[in-house]
């Protein structure tokens, strides 16, 4: 079906058919963001919330994340949205019928938000761990959850609301980084379709406030330890006040002429954050995640970008409790290292094979 230039999807037609299904009039609705929610799962919960509320009622809703937010854009970015986000250990789950996840996987809820069980769950990462829902829609060649609840908006056939307009356009741009991520046409045609109705102007003033000065510390950090090998930059930045921060000061020094990819990580509460940022040319950062901190962690990510979480006490244990910037400098890069003589390893058979097959 198309609507508006936008080629929607069987798939996107389908699950908007099963979420009819499962609604009901008036129903009472929580939208579940995991972490310090960005612009991408901020924007699919603002879909998702319209689409129910414009098609059967919302008697009650509530907007959640598991960590509050932390980077000064997106908090601009919310405050311009008019939104209100609590935090889910301050709220009554059971207050609510539905719980929707958007920009995660119920695998992605451990310790004590395990029990949670989300009856929604939309998510554009590569599926991980065993778990169901009612209604599930995981797309992982999307650059953006926004294009695809995008598609969901144009099945409903509602009025967008200008800032919703606005809030998608800003999600697919910073989830691809204008493009430079992984995207496909169907992220290209409803960025286009929204920048004719979007507030270019309110996006600009946004992008504009991004680094808080309290910040430079970190990057001051990375600059006199940033461990560079061959194009691969990896950094421990030690105890940090949110996982943003290794997103920034990865996003900066992946700009550095002749870098493939970034790692930068840090402990924040209970948590070894790493953060994977490349080129998406001659790596693939979710691959390397998984490869390299699989076994101990948990997460994933795209070709240019990735994440893995890993519980302080496993680090603890695998480090005999050494969390020195030299010890966890050397944990990092060993285990890049024997992700990467694996991966020449099996390229190398690949290779052998083929000549053989040839033979």
């Amino acid at each position: 079906m198309k609507i508006e230039s936008i080629l929607i999807k069987k798939e996107s037609e389908q699950n908007f058919k099963k979420l009819m299904d499962m609604a009901r009039p008036d129903d009472s609705l929580l939208l579940l963001m995991h972490g310090s929610p960005d612009p991408d799962a901020i924007a699919s919960a603002m879909a998702l919330h319209e689409i129910i509320r414009r098609t059967k009622g919302l008697a009650k809703s509530i907007f959640v994340s598991t960590e509050p937010l932390v980077r000064q854009q997106n908090a601009e970015f919310v405050f311009s949205m008019r939104l209100h986000i609590d935090l889910v250990n301050q709220v009554d789950l059971k207050a609510y019928r539905l719980i929707a996840l958007l920009d995660a996987q119920p695998s992605f809820l451990s310790g004590a938000l395990a029990f949670i069980q989300p009856h929604i769950v939309f998510d554009h990462h590569p599926r991980e761990g065993k778990w169901q829902a009612d209604m599930e829609d995981i797309r992982p060649n999307y650059g953006a959850l926004s294009s695809i609840l995008t598609e969901y908006l144009l099945c409903a056939r509602v009025k967008i609301p200008r800032n919703l307009h606005t809030a998608l356009l800003y999600g697919i741009k910073t989830d691809t980084d204008n493009f430079d991520r992984d995207t496909i046409f169907e992220d290209i045609s409803a960025y286009t379709y929204h920048t004719k109705y979007a507030n270019m102007q309110l996006i600009r003033r946004i992008e504009l406030n991004q680094t808080p000065g309290r910040f430079l510390k970190y990057y001051d950090h990375a600059y006199h330890h940033m461990n560079n090998f061959r194009g691969r930059r990896v950094c421990y930045l030690g105890d940090i006040e949110s996982a943003d921060v290794c997103v920034q000061v990865a996003d900066f020094y992946l700009h550095l002429i002749g870098t493939h990819y970034v790692v930068v990580a840090g402990i924040v509460s209970d948590k070894f954050i790493i953060t994977f940022r490349g080129d998406g040319y001659r790596q693939d950062c979710g691959a390397i995640a998984q490869r390299a901190f699989g076994l101990l962690g948990k997460g994933g990510g795209h070709r240019s970008a990735a994440r893995m979480e890993i519980s302080l006490e496993a680090l603890k244990e695998k480090l005999g409790g050494n969390l020195s910037q030299r010890n966890v400098d050397k944990f990092l890069l060993e285990s890049l290292k024997r992700y990467q003589r694996t991966n020449t390893a099996r390229h190398e058979h690949s290779k052998n094979n083929t000549r053989k097959e040839n033979l």
